[in-house]
């Protein structure tokens, strides 16, 4: 005896780690017959696919099997509600029979779908960075959603996940409020931020209108920064503009010298803004842990680093890991350090930083 497809998708979600809201899975399985003289037992095989892309959750992968052998007599599964069991975050998925007939056509289309976009896609600022030689290798990378006007793809403090492209639609920034911050059209790109800083979300996205939608979760995204550096250098520009419009740092402050504290401005975000802001002059940072730390800054490059025994690439790995201290950029360096090279390329500097840090939290949690 078998059982048909059942396509599940997630209708709410909190904290998940893996999944964001609209994700699709597919449950197939087969109930075979082991038949003897003595017995009649059935085995029961359970095959769940997740979206794709996506790295498969076996707390998730449990419930599902659950709920394929609770009804795996009936052939058919009721409309309804799966929570499941939750780690560090939980999520909610939805049955109903419209959305089988919705996946089984999206799944065998959905490769052709990708790649009938690719002309609509190479004119978006993010894929411009991208040879046409390997654009299309890249886009199958990424996952295409249809949301509907007010779903909710992203939450202010939730955990960063994915990267997301908005190809047809718009969507509105949300604060605390509930307010509107500004709106995001076609070809617009959120959710960096908080995957390049290693940060929570730092604004709740909705949608505006019916959209389509591209994500692509850390590892993958993680990957075309580090094969693609005009992809680095677009995300370094388009931070610096979104640090400037929101009032993190203003321009006017760096010109004049700024201080502040970390706790209030992380040091990934302080550093991006000098650096874009072609910036020439020291930060010095009290009150850390283990001393004081001191950079220069010529022209927004980072040509000296000091921090307790660490100097240079090091230094800046290690200032990376501090969430409190002060700090105060003062403009200018001595006429000497105008020739002083630059410790490397700061983006790069930047996305080595993160992993490093990364690699921390994970030793620490294991």
């Amino acid at each position: 005896m078998g059982f048909p497809k059942a396509v599940f998708k997630v209708s709410e979600i909190k904290n998940c780690p893996l999944y964001m809201y609209g994700d699709i899975f597919t449950v197939t399985g087969t109930t075979i017959s082991m038949n003897s003289p003595e017995s009649n037992t059935f085995v029961n095989t359970t095959i769940i696919h997740s979206p794709v892309a996506k790295e498969k959750c076996k707390i998730l992968c449990g419930d599902l099997t659950k709920v394929i052998i609770q009804y795996e007599r009936t052939d058919k599964i009721p409309v309804c509600m799966i929570s499941c069991s939750g780690c560090s975050g939980s999520l909610r998925l939805e049955y109903t029979h419209e959305l089988v007939l919705t996946q089984n056509k999206e799944e065998a289309d959905y490769s052709e779908e990708l790649v009938s976009m690719m002309h609509l896609l190479s004119d978006f600022s993010f894929f411009k960075n991208i040879d046409d030689v390997n654009l299309e290798k890249v886009v199958r990378f990424f996952r295409l959603n249809k949301l509907n006007k007010g779903d909710i793809v992203i939450r202010k403090g939730d955990p960063s996940g994915n990267f997301y492209i908005i190809v047809t639609g718009s969507v509105n920034v949300i604060n605390d409020g509930g307010m509107t911050i500004t709106t995001l059209h076609q070809g617009d790109v959120f959710g960096e931020m908080s995957l390049i800083c290693n940060d929570s979300v730092g604004a709740t996205i909705q949608i505006r209108e019916d959209s389509s939608i591209l994500h692509i979760d850390r590892k993958n995204f993680q990957k075309i920064l580090n094969q693609y550096p005009a992809v680095q250098l677009y995300f370094t520009r388009l931070m610096a503009k979104r640090l400037t419009k929101s009032n993190v740092i203003r321009t006017e402050d760096l010109s004049s010298g700024m201080i502040g504290n970390l706790s209030e401005i992380p040091a990934e975000a302080l550093f991006q803004t000098l650096n874009m802001n072609n910036k020439t002059g020291i930060l010095t940072i009290n009150e850390l842990i283990n001393g004081t730390a001191r950079f220069s800054f010529c022209q927004g490059s980072l040509i000296k680093a000091k921090y307790n025994n660490f100097e240079g690439e090091s230094a800046f790995y290690e200032i990376l890991k501090e969430q409190n201290g002060r700090f105060r950029f003062t403009p200018g360096i001595p006429s000497e350090d105008f020739e002083v090279p630059e410790i490397g390329y700061f983006m790069k500097l930047l996305m080595e930083g993160m992993r490093r840090l990364d690699e921390d939290r994970d030793r620490k949690i294991n």
